[in-house]
């Protein structure tokens, strides 16, 4: 099986530090880390509008998250289980391209992935099918992991089954909470 990951919130848990990032880039202390959570669960685009950040504090917010040491950032538990099942891993990620490598690297799981299109790539950000499509053509993609809706809207329209990780909005074919759960879950 030809597996395309997401990377922030689904290969690695990286949601509860871009929280703490927006939160203290808000400065508003009545917004809770679960609805600035359940914003970037949807996109960070989607957490711009709804908390209508100037572009101060957007820039304030990519360079923060952009320090963040990859020892800070794990993988989440099982990961490495479900990369050695696959034929091949591949990632699309709207994350820097450096960045993403130094975490994989750091955590050593950068042997596990055939390939990566990163956000400094030049396509168009999820949903935009067209990262998926290369990769699709490149590695004949079997299953695309996401943990948000954007992540598994391309490759649905490109007949790719989909999985959702800690995240029950309808539409893919498999649900997952924990990685454990993949080979009883993904069929």
């Amino acid at each position: 099986m030809n597996i395309l990951w997401d990377f922030d919130g689904t290969l690695f848990n990286t949601y509860p530090a871009y929280t703490a990032i927006v939160k203290e880039a808000i400065g508003d202390t009545n917004i809770t880390d679960k609805e600035i959570f359940a914003q970037l669960k949807i996109s960070f685009t989607d957490a711009i509008q709804y908390f209508q950040l100037t572009e101060e504090q957007i820039k304030t917010i990519r360079k923060k998250a952009r320090s963040l040491k990859p020892k800070d950032l794990k993988p989440f538990p099982y990961l490495e289980d479900v990369l050695k099942l696959a034929d091949k891993n591949v990632i699309m990620t709207h994350k820097e391209r450096e960045d993403v490598a130094a975490i994989l690297a750091y955590h050593k799981l950068d042997g596990y992935f055939a390939e990566m299109v990163a956000g400094d790539d030049g396509y168009l950000r999820k949903p935009h099918p067209a990262s998926y499509e290369f990769l699709h053509q490149k590695h004949r993609i079997d299953l695309a992991v996401g943990d948000r809706e954007i992540d598994i809207l391309p490759a649905k329209l490109l007949g790719i089954k989909t999985c959702l990780f800690q995240n029950k909005t309808p539409g893919a074919n498999y649900y997952l909470n924990d990685y454990s759960e993949f080979t009883r879950v993904v069929k």
